[in-house]
C-alpha cells in the first residue's frame, strides 16, 4: 500500500497540469497589452505584457502564424486572450483564442 501512495500522488499532480475540456466556456477571458512577441519552446509563440507575465500559443508557428505579421497586427495593442483552464481549476498561460476587437487572430475552437 505504501508504494501506491507516491504513484497516486504523481498521477494527481500530472493531471492537475492538464488542460480541461478545450472549449470556449472552459477558458478565462483576459485583456492585455502586447509589448513583445517572441518564439519560444518548440515553435511556440510567446506574448509578453507590460509586466512580467507571458502567454503562449502552443506550436503557433506550425499552425500558420507568423511573428512578423503578428508584430504588425497586435504589438502595443490591447487584445483579448481566452486562457485554458487546468483540470485543478487554475488558469494556464496557454492561449486557446486570441482576438483583436471583433477579429479572431487565432483559435483552437472549431
Amino acid at each position: 500500500m505504501h508504494k501506491l501512495i507516491p504513484i497516486l500522488f504523481l498521477f494527481f499532480l500530472l493531471t492537475s497540469c492538464m488542460v480541461k475540456n478545450n472549449s470556449l466556456k472552459n477558458t478565462v477571458k483576459q485583456n492585455i497589452i502586447i509589448t513583445k512577441i517572441t518564439q519560444g519552446g518548440v515553435k511556440d509563440i510567446v506574448f509578453h505584457d507590460n509586466g512580467s507575465d507571458f502567454y503562449y500559443i502552443n506550436r503557433g508557428l506550425e499552425n500558420g502564424l507568423n511573428l512578423d505579421s503578428l508584430n504588425a497586427k497586435v504589438l502595443n495593442k490591447t487584445v483579448t486572450l481566452h486562457l485554458a483552464k487546468l483540470i485543478g481549476g487554475a488558469t494556464s498561460e496557454h492561449i486557446a483564442q486570441l482576438t483583436l476587437g471583433d477579429e479572431i487572430i487565432y483559435t483552437e475552437f472549431k
